[in-house]
């Protein structure tokens, strides 16, 4: 059996998660799937086979090896699939978005915007704590940013295909755009004066991180509402920005389910 070249039109998921969601939310861009040769029988793969013959997808059987390097090194659990490409939505996209969460109206606007985030297993973990708390979407400039490949949908656990994913070309002004729709824009900063138990995070808001090593650009922080930290013990330097995202969420939604 030989690899097919990767193609700009098609993308690869692995992991089990990743792919139970893909089958749930879009099963018509799946093109094809690969399993272990062995592990037919898994309870879980095996629920993955039925579920994707459903659509008329027959895996094709494969030795470890092959599946490996198909992954390129990737956690796969087993079982790929091949879908077709999906780009990530861009600005326009967002602003249409925006408008039908305001249409809705009792939907409260919830984003979480990474500046510059470039491990795709820590976009994948930010994803699903998203996804967890309930966050209308993710936002990401276009450039030196993590793209959502195959690790991090992996990370991400099934999030990638039910979180939105915005990549954009101008992140400052869409920061403007959010504040001119009463989203507030909150930055996580270590020497903010105030903590994640001190700021109010009810409201339109979107919570932005910065990179994993040098935090937000300074045009980011300065286009922030308010800039708020993370109470850590002496000595403590920073977290890793998946772990600082997901307390900052969770936070977030304590406070607004309690209002």
């Amino acid at each position: 059996m030989q690899l097919q070249k990767k193609s700009r039109n098609r993308e690869l998921v692995y992991g089990i998660s990743a792919v139970e969601q893909a089958i749930e939310t879009s099963p018509d861009m799946i093109l094809s799937a690969w399993v272990v040769k062995g592990r037919e029988d898994d309870k879980r793969i095996s629920k993955l086979i039925r579920d994707l013959s459903i659509y008329g997808i027959v895996p094709q059987t494969a030795m470890r090896h092959f599946i490996d390097e198909k992954a390129e090194g990737g956690v796969h659990q087993g079982i790929i699939i091949e879908m077709k490409a999906t780009p990530p939505k861009n600005e326009q996209d967002l602003l249409d978005y925006l408008d039908e969460l305001e249409q809705k109206q009792e939907e409260v606007p919830f984003f979480v915007i990474l500046d510059g985030v470039t491990d795709p297993r820590n976009l994948g973990a930010v994803m699903r704590s998203a996804w967890a708390g309930g966050c209308h979407g993710v936002i990401v400039p276009k450039d030196k940013s993590a793209s959502l490949n195959p690790a991090a949908r992996k990370a991400a656990a099934g999030a990638a295909s039910a979180v939105p994913f915005f990549a954009i070309t101008n992140l400052a002004r869409v920061m403007d755009d959010l504040e001119e729709r009463s989203i507030r824009c909150i930055g996580m900063d270590g020497s903010a004066e105030q903590t994640i138990y001190e700021t109010d995070f009810n409201g339109g808001l979107a919570i932005v991180m910065g990179s994993e090593d040098s935090g937000m650009r300074r045009l980011t922080r300065e286009k922030c509402a308010a800039l708020t930290k993370i109470p850590m013990a002496e000595g403590v330097d920073s977290l890793n920005v998946s772990v600082a995202a997901g307390i900052a969420v969770f936070e977030a939604v304590r406070q607004r389910s309690a209002k």
